[in-house]
């Protein structure tokens, strides 16, 4: 069934590409980058491992193969800026705006963006899944196209679209690796691992929680099998991705 339904995934992304692709076009915004996941060195790209860069979309500089760049998405500024919002944003004159004001866009660098020739305005839409993983999609012009105004009409379906294409796409690549369907955790074991993610020691969780040392141990040990995860770090890790574990 999981080979049956990756198989469907895969013939499924040259449709879904097309319609990212036509979706840029019909608003003036036709170059296109996407990556399934910022984590990954690795460009995105097709079944035979060809990236969709090379393939199916097109960049502003034909000659600027961006993709080969495997420390992109450490210093691209929409790159930092789709790590810290989960909702679609705008870039025009060296600025970032979404549908809310909010300083986590507004202290993003993007003075290379701006000096960047020919490179015009931009909508960017974040793909935010479960267990921490993280893609964009990318709709961009050479040339101001009145983006404001764009993004105001269109944001909502481009990021449906990006949605779309980057889960899809990590469906058939089988990402995130190993990744289950969690057994429910007990009232307890996010109790504790909520106090673990917040920095307490087992011997402080205990105090908090009035239980012994060797019964917090036994919560985050039965918590970390459920979930699948080998420690301390990656329970937490997991738990937070799957929204068990609240933001601090």
């Amino acid at each position: 069934m999981v080979t049956d339904n990756r198989a469907l995934c895969w013939s499924a992304l040259p449709a879904l590409i097309a319609e990212v692709q036509a979706a840029g076009d019909a608003i003036g915004l036709p170059f296109i980058a996407a990556q399934a996941d910022l984590g990954d060195p690795e460009p995105m790209g097709g079944a035979d491992g060809r990236p969709y860069a090379e393939t199916s979309f097109r960049w502003i500089d034909p000659d600027h193969a961006y993709w080969r760049d495997r420390k992109l998405a450490l210093h691209i500024a929409f790159l930092t800026a789709a790590r810290l919002v989960a909702e679609p944003f705008y870039y025009s004159d060296g600025k970032l705006g979404t549908w809310r004001p909010t300083g986590l866009l507004d202290a993003v660098d993007c003075q290379q963006a701006k000096a960047t020739p020919n490179f015009g305005e931009a909508i960017i839409a974040p793909v935010h899944l479960p267990r921490g993983l993280v893609g964009a999609v990318f709709w961009c012009s050479r040339e101001p196209v009145g983006v404001g105004a764009l993004f105001e009409q269109h944001a909502g379906n481009l990021h449906n679209l990006a949605l779309r294409l980057v889960a899809t796409h990590n469906e058939a690549r089988g990402r995130p690796r190993n990744a289950t369907v969690p057994q429910t955790l007990t009232r307890r074991e996010v109790q504790c691992l909520r106090w673990a993610a917040a920095g307490k020691t087992d011997g402080e969780i205990g105090t908090i929680l009035s239980l012994s040392v060797s019964t917090v141990r036994f919560h985050l040990r039965n918590a970390a099998a459920k979930l699948g995860a080998t420690g301390r770090a990656q329970s937490i890790q997991l738990a937070a991705g799957l929204g068990f574990v609240g933001a601090a």
